[in-house]
């Protein structure tokens, strides 16, 4: 299955807060800077890239230097309504270096799964991905309570992959993949290099998300259970590691594969 993955022209991309932001909450710009620019080579070689991108609350936070995220619902989405604009203008100006556009996609629960929403929210990035354009999708955090929102990217990514009919789901986070047990309490273990997600994965999945997030390993498992639906595969892995949307798409062990077939 992972020689497969070297062929895969539709790829959605999400990249977690953890990865995205510094501990305070800042951007992280080296490691937007080489996440836009693995994105850009992945184009021009053809493909047909999503992100969906964490981190508009994470980038709020820092901008107006408050020491930890909030729990009132309001906070959170003032604190995106900051921090959307600022993740934004930083991936535009990114991107800009490599004469790509970027498209800004806002989604709520409502746009996946109200049918004719549906379709529409679809035909806007069939559009975007036929001229060129990198859409970049993010929750409507501003506008969705907390009793209507898709949840987390995670979720949301495994979901805009069906929409899409993506070929593959690259998950990229501060892990280095699924683990057998806990590797901050059993240090040395090797990530899981292929799963099915009809297993019993959850007692695998222990474990809020980071600080600075919402999703934790029960939600990346979720998330390959929507892909399995539809028959997409999914890749967990560490988006600190250099090179690492080549390597995966190169077919090279790195991260988790989950996929019904190994």
């Amino acid at each position: 299955m992972r020689e497969r993955l070297r062929h895969c022209k539709r790829v959605i991309i999400k990249v977690g807060t953890s990865t995205l932001t510094h501990p305070g909450g800042h951007l992280h710009l080296g490691r937007m800077e080489a996440l836009v620019r693995q994105i850009a080579d992945l184009h021009f070689e053809g493909r047909q890239v999503i992100l969906v991108t964490s981190g508009a609350v994470g980038a709020g936070l820092g901008r107006l230097g408050l020491a930890e995220r909030p729990a009132e619902v309001a906070a959170k989405q003032a604190l995106a309504a900051v921090g959307q604009g600022l993740l934004m203008q930083r991936y535009e100006g990114l991107f800009s270096e490599y004469g790509l556009v970027v498209g800004q996609v806002l989604l709520t629960r409502e746009d996946l799964e109200d049918p004719d929403r549906r379709a529409s929210s679809a035909q806007v990035m069939e559009r975007l991905l036929a001229w060129g354009v990198i859409p970049i999708v993010n929750e409507n955090d501003t506008v969705t309570s907390e009793e209507i929102r898709v949840g987390d990217n995670d979720t949301l990514s495994a979901r805009v992959a069906a929409l899409v009919r993506a070929d593959l789901l690259i998950l990229l986070s501060d892990v280095d993949g699924l683990y057998p047990a806990d590797p901050h309490l059993h240090p040395g273990l090797s990530p899981i290099p292929w799963v099915s997600p009809d297993d019993d994965l959850d007692r695998f999945a222990g474990g809020p998300g980071s600080a600075n997030g919402t999703g934790g390993m029960v939600t990346k498992v979720a998330a390959a259970r929507i892909c399995a639906e539809h028959g997409i595969p999914m890749v967990l892995a560490c988006g600190e590691r250099p090179d690492v949307l080549r390597q995966i798409l190169a077919g090279e062990e790195i991260g988790t594969l989950f996929s019904r077939e190994g």
